[in-house]
């Protein structure tokens, strides 16, 4: 691996997390990607009341109807797609004329992960939701989509008294890091999980702290609740 590379990734993620990403990095090589590291920050995001741009008739985010004939277009498993809509996870999809553009999930009362083994609860799912999987097209990356999908989103849960979005977000990811500081986050707590085959060692910075798992039945379950009161 290049010297500058290294540190380029030591100043912009720090010491700590700079260290946990090239543990990560051996791991995956050594053990041809059945050991890895994997370390998020849960976050909360206040919810914004006013749009950020404005509304385009021609370009515009809504919530997903499931017979929309973009959804085969979605850059998901169909299976995935279905579980979502069955769990009861609200879909807002970026439409650029005919095409699809992007979307964005928001899950209620929980949401299991589905990159490791862990459930998030929220304290107070009258205030909060959690938000996940938002992606936008790569011709569309430099337009006014993600901005539009966060305003429907922020509109949308406003008018139902949601105050707080909570999501998770890679500690290795400083461009991720970067954008959501830009919307005002709150770090809650960091959750790292060090995965050797089968073994899922979790350490989080919440109860339940340190466990231990070896399959799906078993997985820790952390109580996230707001961050306080909005100023």
């Amino acid at each position: 691996m290049p010297l500058q590379r290294i540190r380029n990734t030591f100043s912009q993620l720090g010491a700590f997390d700079g260290s946990l990403y090239f543990l990560d990095y051996a791991l995956r090589k050594v053990s041809g990607n059945h050991a890895y590291l994997i370390r998020y920050y849960l976050v909360a995001q206040p919810v914004q009341t006013k749009a950020s741009c404005r509304a385009s008739p021609k370009n515009p985010a809504t919530p997903l109807d499931p017979g929309d004939p973009l959804v085969p277009l979605f850059p998901r498993p169909p299976e995935v797609i279905a579980k979502r809509l069955r769990d009861k996870s609200l879909c807002f999809l970026a439409r650029s004329g005919d095409e699809f553009a992007g979307f964005l999930w928001l899950a209620f009362n929980a949401y299991d992960e589905d990159e490791v083994r862990c459930r998030y609860e929220l304290a107070d799912p009258a205030s909060c939701v959690w938000d996940y999987d938002v992606h936008v097209e790569p011709k569309y990356r430099i337009s006014r989509t993600f901005a539009r999908l966060w305003d429907a989103a922020n509109a949308h849960l406003t008018e139902n008294g949601v105050r707080w979005s909570m999501s998770r977000i890679s500690a290795f990811n400083p461009a991720s890091l970067a954008a959501h500081g830009r919307l005002g986050i709150h770090k809650l707590y960091s959750a790292s999980f060090l995965c050797l085959g089968p073994l899922q060692i979790s350490m989080i910075g919440a109860a339940p702290w340190i466990h231990i798992s070896f399959t799906d039945k078993s997985r820790p379950t952390v109580q996230l609740a707001p961050p306080g009161p909005i100023e």
